[in-house]
């Protein structure tokens, strides 16, 4: 009886122990203090995330797609995801929201209540965000219009409505560390940072896990498409051996770097298409773009000791992650990955054109 007694206490401790391990963990306005987000350099964030491909109302064109009303259905093994509204409303959107709201549902996927959000928000990858980028984001988002569309409940049966469960799912999938490791060139760094965190390329083009979970052992080598309801149609493979520098230039950004060729890729790659051109329109007007932003010349990426969330517990090769303040941008002479050019950043109205892409 005793025995029996004491491996109760055990199992209560041991579940209490996981009930807390996988509580929601959110930042706290100290960990965002003295960042101050630039409108400016925030649309061109908003571009780069992919904010507009899925929280716009369904079939929205032009600026229609501004209005952040929600209302996209996207399926999934475990139900179907309805994207809420995230526009300026401060009843049935996010304007009510403090910066340190934002940065906690992209970052951590904790909402603005203290629940778990569901991974359909891809915070897996948001989580290499820069909170500097996320101040930037907040800043644009804070332009934009209201719209009092309610958002709709998505359509999970159980047991995956039980968002207490995501915590779980956390511990195992969601990390800082990069599916590419390693020192990089600043180039390749900056790559990196847009293909893991902004674009977040990974969410879709990477294989899936019975729980959900990116297979990072085949990162971007192609995957089920769930909107296919007869389980055949497939993501493809955007690997090296796969997907050539050609091929990736032709299908995102066509000679004159600004208009996508309508043929190119079909379906929601198509919003990722106007993504990439909303993207190459304000580098051009700006003189900046994905690497920097405007006359301030601030890197969008993460620069050295740029400030990424940690969470409870996160180490990355043995060592907490930095949480120190974002770090100066390093103006490096080097050549521009865009048009060729030596000079860097490129004054404001220069013509943005893109040099032609070569096979290796």
């Amino acid at each position: 009886m005793r025995i029996l007694r004491n491996l109760l206490i055990l199992g209560l401790v041991a579940a209490g122990g996981l009930y807390w391990w996988t509580l929601p963990d959110p930042m706290s306005d100290s960990d965002l203090a003295g960042l101050q987000g630039d409108a400016a350099r925030g649309e061109r964030v908003f571009w780069a995330t992919g904010c507009a491909s899925c929280h716009m109302a369904p079939g929205a064109k032009g600026e229609a797609q501004l209005v952040l009303s929600g209302g996209q259905k996207f399926a999934s093994p475990f139900g179907s995801f309805l994207a809420p509204n995230i526009s300026q409303d401060a009843t049935a959107g996010i304007g009510g929201w403090t910066l340190t709201d934002l940065a906690n549902a992209l970052t951590r996927g904790v909402s603005k209540s203290g629940e778990h959000l569901y991974p359909a928000l891809p915070y897996a990858s948001y989580a290499k965000l820069q909170l500097a980028d996320v101040a930037d984001l907040y800043a644009y988002m804070q332009t934009l219009p209201a719209d009092p569309t309610p958002s709709q409940p998505h359509e999970l049966s159980f047991p995956f409505n039980i968002r207490a469960s995501l915590g779980g799912w956390k511990l195992l999938f969601l990390t800082s560390d990069w599916a590419l490791p390693g020192n990089l060139t600043p180039t390749e760094d900056r790559g990196r940072y847009i293909v893991e965190a902004m674009a977040h390329c990974g969410e879709c083009h990477t294989p899936r896990n019975a729980l959900g979970g990116m297979d990072r052992a085949q990162w971007l080598a192609g995957a089920a498409d769930p909107s296919d309801p007869t389980g055949k149609a497939r993501i493809p493979n955007i690997t090296p051996g796969k997907l050539t520098v050609r091929e990736f230039g032709d299908r995102l950004l066509p000679d004159d770097g600004i208009h996508p060729s309508s043929t190119a890729v079909s379906g929601h790659m198509a919003h990722v298409v106007e993504n990439v051109r909303q993207a190459a329109r304000r580098r051009c007007q700006g003189g900046g773009g994905l690497s920097e932003a405007g006359g301030g010349g601030a890197v969008i990426g993460p620069p050295a000791g740029g400030r990424r969330p940690a969470r409870r517990g996160q180490v990355s090769r043995g060592r907490v992650l930095p949480d120190g303040p974002r770090a100066a941008p390093r103006h490096r002479r080097r050549r521009d990955s865009w048009t060729g050019s030596a000079a860097w950043p490129r004054p404001s109205g220069t013509p943005c054109r893109r040099r032609p892409f070569h096979r290796p």
